[in-house]
């Protein structure tokens, strides 16, 4: 029994240790190049003014630019503006085939148009839209602040320190996957992106 007592104080400090431990931040976007993304699609991606940049190509398809790592849970903050129709999101969990995606969809839309709800590519559609009181949140031409937490199966969303949505959802749980950015189908679609970054929880 002694020598566990001795052990006591030992544990409450590795205890303390780990938990005033501060998570890592790491950015996935170096302001320069698309190191550590992948293209996906024939639509435009590139670096301009040490930003991000999604633009319609003449294709006018679908298109992403993901992450070569996988994240499982993570609090994601980024800025984004919408220039033109800015049809867009976020994608987590998620894995690419060509432009055919399957995972989940944090809305980056116009004002009106449910930014910060979560949508399930492929597969169940709409799984939560935010209040339409928050309708108005997202500035159009204006830099945006999106933060996205996801741990198991909860996932919460923020856009300009405004809580979106929070939602449990158990196939959301089991997914697996990397963050892809979107450009979405039709044309005529210009995105700008800066200050990605993500804590692995």
């Amino acid at each position: 029994m002694k020598k566990y007592y001795l052990l006591f104080p030992l544990i409450v400090f590795l205890f303390s240790c780990n938990k005033n431990q501060k998570l890592e931040t790491i950015s996935l976007f170096n302001g320069e190049n698309l190191d550590g993304w992948i293209i996906y699609g024939t639509e435009k991606w590139y670096v301009e003014n040490n930003e991000l940049v999604c633009e319609s190509g003449p294709d006018e398809q679908y298109g992403y630019l993901g992450t070569d790592e996988y994240y499982d849970d993570f609090i994601l903050e980024l800025n984004f503006k919408q220039e033109n129709n800015g049809n867009s999101g976020v994608f987590f969990r998620s894995t690419v085939d060509g432009t055919k995606v399957k995972g989940w969809q944090v809305e980056v839309a116009p004002p009106g148009l449910h930014s910060g709800g979560i949508y399930e590519s492929y597969g169940r559609g709409w799984l939560i839209k935010p209040d339409k009181s928050n309708d108005s949140v997202v500035k159009m031409g204006e830099w945006n602040k999106m933060k996205i937490k996801v741990l198991g199966d909860e996932v919460t969303t923020w856009i300009n320190d405004l809580e979106m949505i929070k939602i449990k959802d158990s196939i959301i749980g089991e997914g697996v996957g990397g963050v892809a950015l979107q450009i979405h189908d039709g044309g005529g679609i210009k995105v700008k992106w800066k200050n990605l970054k993500i804590q692995k929880l």
